[in-house]
């Protein structure tokens, strides 16, 4: 049977073979059924311009009523299947196009989410080595079994298959599995090398766009790849050539290097340029480009002193974020920053603390106090007018280098004390390595006078009730 599948040329013949011959159908010829009609579909010519959703080849496979019998099948006998039959027809699935609503997806999906604690790794990784190409691995990620299952057998089969199969993949589908990593804050070695190793190969091909997104997996996970003595220069190279071309796609790749402390000179040169400059400040993202820059020149200030040349213009200067970080906000209810909150309202009282004051260059604080000699925790009231933060319209709100002078001298006699609530997404997964713009604002807190007081979510769980905390 399964050669007479394999052998099909029609889909007509494929559905032939398998709703007509019921008995000599076993659970492994499903997957195999539903991949070679995936195979012809792909042979056939598309819809006709000007046709509606579902009028192609695949619509009209779709709705033939030997299709909906071979699905009929799956779904009536899946519960008897073995594991690997499962993922492999999940997997065909997806890469047949169904949609995730219909029937036989939702099925196989209840099906593997039940099996979870049974797949073993071999299960999913003789899926990825014998039928993964860009199309299927493209549509497995919006399949919801691979979310749940990211950090368990999935990964460690992703991490082995990859960089035997990265050769014939597209730009488009190692973004998508940089965006995948990054999104879940994935730090695998062996997928970033992997990434850095495509991105030292083709760079040259790739435009800016496809760059950062590249990139930004190893700034989100604050990991240098392997290979990021070659990587580094080769990238600084390409944006030299390309940095005007998007401007944006730009300031992104050189947020991703600073956030892994490497400042490349000579694309600063250019993007701190009157050129660069006149050509943000015409484009539709003006603001987040204006945003970026601010960040980028403080961080110059802090990070890079060396650096002499050109810097962003003073009338220029934003803050970076103006308030709480979305995701903060988004995942307030998941924080430990309300037990925080009440805690310190009860041991310092409320006017000894501000709760999300954003500091220059942009930093969204969770807790700021103020802290003298002594040791005691000082009412804002008390706190001397010099230290408190200019307004952010101001020019002067980013003269990083005014308010570390002031910090260390006029105010000698007091300290600020940033409590940071470091709530599980803010480290990579299943780690205790903060992801990097968390770790560079703190880089930069530290550098401008500031004392911070880590709060990790790891210990926070442990606290039961107001007084432990």
């Amino acid at each position: 049977m399964k050669r007479l599948i394999e052998r099909s040329r029609s889909v007509g013949e494929v559905l032939r073979w398998v709703t007509q011959n019921p008995g000599k159908v076993s659970a492994s010829h499903y997957p195999i059924a539903l991949h070679k009609l995936g195979q012809l579909l792909q042979q056939q010519p598309g819809p006709p311009a000007g046709a509606g959703v579902g009028r192609g080849p695949a619509g009209q496979v779709l709705e033939q009523p030997e299709f909906h019998a071979l699905c009929q099948a799956i779904v009536s006998g899946c519960a008897k299947f073995d594991n690997f039959s499962i993922v492999n027809c999940l997997y065909a699935a997806a890469a047949l196009g169904l949609p995730g609503e219909s029937l036989l997806v939702r099925v196989l999906e209840d099906e593997s989410r039940s099996r979870l604690g049974r797949f073993n790794q071999k299960d999913v990784s003789m899926v990825f080595s014998s039928e993964a190409n860009n199309k299927a691995l493209e549509a497995i990620f919006s399949s919801q079994l691979f979310y749940e299952n990211r950090q368990e057998r999935f990964i460690r089969s992703m991490a082995e298959w990859l960089p035997r199969k990265v050769e014939n993949l597209t730009p488009y589908t190692m973004a998508l599995i940089a965006k995948y990593v990054a999104r879940h804050r994935l730090r695998e070695p062996r997928l970033l090398d992997t990434i850095a190793n495509f991105l030292l190969k083709r760079g040259e091909q790739l435009d800016s766009k496809v760059i950062q997104k590249l990139v930004f997996p190893f700034s989100r996970m604050n990991y240098r790849p392997s290979n990021h003595g070659e990587l580094f220069p080769k990238l600084e190279a390409i944006l030299e050539q390309k940095a005007g071309s998007s401007p944006l796609a730009t300031v992104n790749i050189l947020m991703s290097m600073f956030q892994l402390s490497h400042f490349p000179q000579t694309v600063l040169h250019q993007v701190f340029s009157p050129a660069f400059i006149t050509n943000v400040m015409s484009s539709p993202y003006a603001l987040i480009v204006r945003r970026y820059l601010s960040l980028l020149d403080a961080a110059v200030e802090l990070e890079f002193r060396e650096y002499s040349g050109p810097r962003l213009d003073p009338r220029y200067r934003v803050l970076m974020f103006e308030h709480a970080l979305t995701a903060d906000e988004a995942n307030r209810k998941y924080s430990y920053k309300g037990l925080v909150a009440e805690a310190l309202r009860q041991l310092v009282g409320e006017e000894c603390y501000r709760q999300d004051e954003v500091l220059p260059p942009g930093y969204c604080t969770d807790f700021l106090l103020w802290i003298n000699r002594s040791g005691t925790v000082l009412p804002l009231s008390r706190v001397p007018v010099a230290s408190k933060a200019p307004p952010a319209t101001s020019p002067a709100a980013m003269s990083l280098r005014s308010s570390v002078l002031a910090l260390t001298s006029d105010l000698q006699d007091f300290a600020p004390v940033v409590l940071s609530v470091n709530d599980k997404w803010h480290y990579c997964q299943n780690s205790d390595i903060l992801v990097g713009s968390r770790a560079m604002r703190d880089r930069h807190l530290r550098l401008l006078g500031y004392c911070l007081v880590q709060l990790p979510y790891t210990e926070l769980e442990k606290v039961s009730g107001i007084e432990e905390a």
